[in-house]
């Protein structure tokens, strides 16, 4: 008897050492999606998006097309974050407005090492930026899954920080929360506001730039543009 109690005693502390060691285990875990782009009540692009969560922080990747307002073909785009949504680096790899671009950058404790390929034509560059600024390049809007993976619904108040336009400038942008809407973020990047919908997930359910006539919707059913 005593023995049976005994092996049973040693069973349960393995079995509780084996959900123990799971429990702490880091938590990978893929998102995907697709958004649709419609500019001026016309379906002109999407973009398809995989978010990956590991041990040591996330990946976004992107790829997608846009016919208007500027014509953008994004082979791949990917942005490294640590867990503290820090970004690391950055690469782009498509066309703008027919002109063949890839650029590569490398980001430690706020500086920017990147190298540029345009129509051919190599340029390296090094700047200083902010270290937890926001990578934001020129007419992509995928990255703002980053903002709203990072804040979702839990921003009370008006926040400033800095958003990085790679490769070409830093800018100071301003987030708040939507008056009894905290899952609504109300974007003010220069002149231009955005509207960013998430949820309790932080997923991106749509970006709104009135003044643009834009606007971003998650749509995952929703097939490609030819």
């Amino acid at each position: 008897m005593l023995k049976r109690i005994l092996l049973l005693f040693i069973i349960f502390v393995l079995v509780s050492s084996f959900f123990f060691l799971f429990s702490i285990q880091p938590q990978r875990s893929t998102e995907r999606g697709t958004f649709s782009i419609i500019f001026m009540e016309e379906k002109v692009g999407y973009e398809e998006y995989i978010w990956k969560t590991d041990e040591t922080g996330y990946l976004l990747s992107v790829r997608g097309r846009m016919t208007k307002p500027i014509a953008l073909e994004i082979d791949r785009l990917t942005i490294r974050l640590d867990r503290s949504f820090i970004p690391l680096r950055y690469t782009f790899k498509g066309s703008v407005s027919g002109v063949a671009q890839e650029i590569e950058s490398s980001i430690s404790e706020g500086e920017v090492e990147s190298t540029i390929l345009v129509a051919g034509q190599e340029q390296k560059s090094t700047v200083k930026i902010k270290r937890n600024s926001f990578l934001l390049p020129n007419a992509i809007f995928s990255p703002y899954l980053i903002l709203t993976k990072k804040f979702r619904c839990t921003l009370q108040e008006k926040v400033e920080f800095s958003a990085y336009i790679i490769p070409q400038l830093e800018v100071t942008v301003s987030l708040k929360p939507k008056e009894e809407d905290p899952c609504t973020l109300i974007m003010q990047l220069s002149t231009l506001q955005i509207e960013v919908e998430t949820n309790e997930r932080g997923s991106l359910i749509a970006l709104h730039i009135p003044s643009q006539n834009l606007i971003v919707v998650q749509d995952i059913h929703g097939a490609p543009i030819r």
